[in-house]
């Protein structure tokens, strides 16, 4: 999809819209989802959402007791270890699914590395949110392309950020060897990357049946990444009131779980989605591009899809760049 067709399409939903709202007469009896990070926040709400849905899911995490036990008694739920910064835990996983013989109907890639104060490096030296939220769904989305192929019509959806306009991919020096740190630049650089490769993937896979697209969920004050920031902060970033509980303004982009969470489950199976791909979705629709956003504020948080991160040879050569990263 070029710059000029990026607009929102019409599909009745509101940044209210709640996973409920977006799978209403959805039937996924006998379809296959994994969703990397199922067990909690944004992923545990899409785990729970599929499932009722009919779908049958698997979650991937780095720490299977606790995922466990996030998810006992969702029906059709099973837990896998998946390590996203460590590339032999991804071939694994990859490895195990692919010998159960089962087609991959969804694929959502959602687990997120919260930003640290100081940077932390991966084994190989790569900077862990580069590492985790593009790098590590990078491998895994290549190693289940046999099984995503085989469901004869798939969709990957990748978890972005409003974040991704605040920051191109940092092509000179993407995991800051040359110092100059930045958690907050580092995690909008992931988050770009998130949607080129949600560009990419779907200009290379969509013949064969899978369509790409890049959620944002909108600000949710209880995930990892925003409770992280401490009280004050997100005081200071209007997601908390003074009694400490989240401010929900869902027009303003502030949201619920379950409300964040639609926009994800909308990407991963809504009809309206059936002939586009490659797409960054906002709202539970397609996202107007505006390069022209005001910068967020304590009160209304811009999360349009802009220029850089949707540019078709940005796409091409981040994927070329990804695979050199791999191979090291």
């Amino acid at each position: 999809m070029t710059h000029r067709q990026h607009h929102p399409i019409g599909t009745g939903f509101t940044a209210a819209s709640t996973v409920d709202d977006v799978l209403a007469g959805i039937d996924l009896t006998g379809e296959n989802v994994i969703v990397t990070g199922g067990h909690s926040g944004l992923g545990l709400v899409a785990t729970r959402a599929l499932s009722k849905a009919g779908a049958s899911v698997t979650v991937g995490s780095r720490d299977t007791d606790r995922a466990a036990a996030a998810v006992a008694g969702i029906e059709r739920v099973e837990v896998a270890r998946l390590d996203l910064i460590d590339p032999a835990s991804i071939d694994t996983f990859v490895a195990k699914y692919l010998e159960s013989g089962r087609p991959l109907h969804i694929l959502i890639n959602n687990a997120g590395y919260p930003a640290p104060a100081q940077i932390v490096r991966d084994a190989r030296g790569y900077e862990a949110q580069f590492a985790t939220n593009h790098l590590g769904h990078f491998q895994l989305t290549l190693g289940l392309h046999p099984a995503l192929k085989a469901a004869d019509g798939a969709r990957v959806v990748n978890t972005t950020s409003g974040a991704q306009r605040m920051s191109d991919i940092l092509w000179d020096d993407p995991n800051f060897t040359g110092g100059g740190y930045d958690p907050n630049l580092a995690y909008a650089q992931s988050k770009t990357a998130n949607v080129l490769f949600t560009v990419e993937l779907d200009r290379r896979w969509a013949d064969e049946g899978i369509r790409a697209f890049a959620a944002h969920p909108g600000v949710i004050a209880t995930t990892s990444f925003n409770s992280s920031v401490g009280v004050d902060a997100q005081r200071a970033m209007g997601l908390i009131d003074d009694a400490g509980r989240p401010i929900i303004d869902p027009e303003h982009g502030k949201k619920t779980e379950e409300q964040g969470a639609a926009t994800i489950v909308f990407g991963a199976t809504s009809p309206l989605l059936s002939d586009v791909g490659g797409v960054y979705l906002n709202n539970s629709d397609i996202s107007q591009l505006n390069d022209n956003q005001p910068a967020p504020t304590a009160r209304e948080v811009t999360a349009d899809v802009v220029s850089h991160s949707i540019d078709p040879s940005s796409a091409e050569r981040l994927w070329d760049l990804s695979e050199q990263l791999l191979k090291v």
